[in-house]
């Protein structure tokens, strides 16, 4: 369906490989990429974090510990999970800038330029990383109507929401307030419609939700594609845009910044959802969502109705379903190959989106982030 876009790879004169199965690993990727910005992003949001408001939302949010809510997952990976490296975000957004370099305008803070990088710019990158984490904690509120007695008394989930809703508005709040600061009314017009992506997208999930867990309406493709850019694409592509007009870049440029944001982004989220299939050594099975994008392919090649009847097979009692059973179903039909063939074409168009962008270290760090974004084993 790909194909003719991956035989073609991508070439240019700065000499971008095409994607291939290898590439380096992720963390090695990520830390490669903060030296080159100049500093490590898992600082990034440092400021808000350590503020006395947040301190305070903390210790209300430790009386969850030894409860089941999300928001203590959430909470535990923005410190501690650097494999998944949550300030993704603000690292692209620091190296697309310098990849870009300074503006040939006439502009009163040129001299406002430290590791190539405009202040503005480095400002954008931490309220997008803020944006996303703000929306990370809604997402952990937990509906109190499909509670069952296994997860916990009532009370400790309903203060888990409080403190979701709490802690994510507040977080939404701070970045906002540091948007306007920039005093850019394109910027802001740019990342306000990417925060009305990020609800759009998050309601279209929540929509979903079923006993079939989120299949309920026959999803192409084409469908999902469009849910996945506004639920994960959209931020980092406007983010990408925003950073570009904030150095008074052309038309053009910031285009292409929009669309590496787009597909490296789509690329990432493929890659996320591909991992229960391609993992080569795993003790048990993983869970997967019947809306990821192997099962949505699976369905395409299968027909509804026949991977309707598969997952009724795989339900056992209570309605339980044996993922190890659909994960079967699912690697020997085309799904995993057909969605390791669509990660890798995003992957080439964000690298002939780079093209754009001249010879530099930071444009072959967002080369390998797209590297180890289509890396399968």
């Amino acid at each position: 369906m790909w194909g003719a876009v991956l035989r073609r790879g991508v070439r240019g004169a700065g000499g971008l490989r095409c994607l291939s199965s290898g590439g380096p690993p992720w963390s090695q990727v990520v830390s490669e990429a903060e030296k080159i910005v100049g500093y490590p992003t898992s600082f990034m949001s440092l400021r808000c974090l350590l503020s006395d408001e947040l301190s305070n939302i903390a210790m209300q949010v430790r009386k969850l510990v030894g409860t089941k809510h999300p928001l203590l997952d959430t909470a535990r990976g923005f410190v501690y999970d650097s494999r998944n490296n949550l300030q993704m975000r603000g690292l692209v957004i620091l190296l697309i800038s310098k990849a870009a370099g300074p503006s040939t305008a006439e502009l009163s803070f040129q001299h406002d330029m430290v590791s190539g990088i405009y202040s503005s710019q480095r400002s954008l990158a931490e309220i997008t990383e803020l944006i996303h984490t703000a929306f990370l904690v809604h997402r952990g509120i937990v509906n109190i109507g499909e509670l069952k007695s296994c997860d916990g008394p009532l009370k400790d989930m309903q203060f888990g929401n409080k403190m979701a809703v709490l802690s994510g508005d507040f977080l939404l709040a701070n970045a906002c307030t540091s948007l306007a600061q920039l005093q850019n009314t394109k910027v802001v017009e740019l990342i306000s419609s990417a925060i009305g992506d990020l609800v759009q997208g998050i309601y279209y999930e929540n929509s979903k939700s079923s006993e079939e867990n989120c299949l309920t309406d026959d999803i192409g493709i084409s469908r999902w594609k469009e849910q996945v850019f506004l639920s994960h694409s959209a931020l980092l592509a406007k983010s990408c845009q925003a950073a570009m007009e904030l150095a008074k870049h052309s038309a053009e440029i910031q285009d292409m910044a929009f669309q590496y944001g787009k597909h490296m982004s789509m690329s990432h989220k493929l890659h996320s959802d591909l991992q229960p299939f391609v993992k080569e050594t795993s003790s048990d099975t993983m869970a997967f969502s019947l809306n990821s994008a192997p099962a949505i392919l699976h369905q395409e090649f299968r027909g509804r109705e026949a991977w309707l009847k598969q997952i009724r097979e795989a339900q056992g009692k209570g309605n339980i379903v044996d993922y190890k059973k659909l994960q079967e179903a699912i690697k020997a039909g085309k799904g995993v190959t057909s969605a390791i063939d669509l990660c890798r074409c995003h992957g080439n168009r964000a690298l002939a989106a780079l093209e754009r962008f001249p010879p530099s270290e930071a444009r072959d760090a967002l080369a390998n982030i797209v590297y180890a974004a289509t890396r399968f084993p």
